[in-house]
């Protein structure tokens, strides 16, 4: 009798056990569809999101690879922008959060319940990105320029060059003054020493 009673006891157990994992897997199902309804409405809302700026992303110009504009799988769908920039939706399922990372952390640059705002937002970034690049560009042509102009000599400034000229015609002037008063000089010396040179020249005559 009493292996009997511990036999049903047994079966009795077991089938609680049964009982308890079925009903947990039916939890763990529940709420695994919660999960993915959640993450299908987060992802429904987002490709809303993306269509809606669908022609700002065709605009951008085609050589700027740095843009992503992709809805992103996984438990909680984000549209990226770029690299650090995306689009992901709050707790409640309904707000729209543009965030950013930055070195100090994560920014929100828009928060809505409303599409409209967040996709102003969105355009608004697009395009101090694209300008930000632009100027980047027209930075780097204006420093070739500058570069280049300091490579190839300058021609000299009409000023400068008077003022040479006149400064080497007043050098040849004194130069040529110096010379003029040296012959004068001599001419004299001998105009004046004359008679000593012929006395001399006479003495030395055999």
């Amino acid at each position: 009798m009493k292996d009997a009673a511990e036999t049903i006891s047994q079966a009795d157990e077991s089938r609680k056990l049964s009982d308890a994992i079925r009903d947990v897997k039916n939890a763990f199902a529940d709420r695994d569809d919660v999960v993915v309804d959640m993450r299908e409405a987060h992802r429904m809302r987002l490709e809303l999101l993306a269509a809606e700026l669908a022609p700002v992303f065709a605009d951008v110009p085609a050589d700027m690879d740095n843009f992503d504009f992709a809805v992103s799988s996984g438990l909680q769908p984000r549209l990226w922008i770029d690299a650090v920039s995306h689009v992901a939706m709050g707790r409640d399922r309904r707000t729209y959060r543009f965030l950013k990372d930055t070195r100090i952390g994560r920014v929100v640059l828009a928060e809505s319940t409303e599409m409209k705002p967040v996709a102003d937002q969105v355009t608004r970034y697009v395009a101090e990105r694209v300008i930000e690049r632009q100027r980047m560009l027209e930075g780097g042509v204006e420093q070739a320029a500058g570069l280049k102009r300091a490579l190839v000599p300058e021609a000299e400034p009409p000023l400068r060059s008077v003022k040479r000229r006149k400064r080497w015609s007043a050098v040849l002037s004194g130069l040529g003054l110096i010379a003029a008063g040296a012959l004068v000089g001599l001419a004299v010396s001998i105009v004046l020493f004359w008679d000593r040179l012929v006395a001399m020249g006479l003495s030395f005559t055999p």
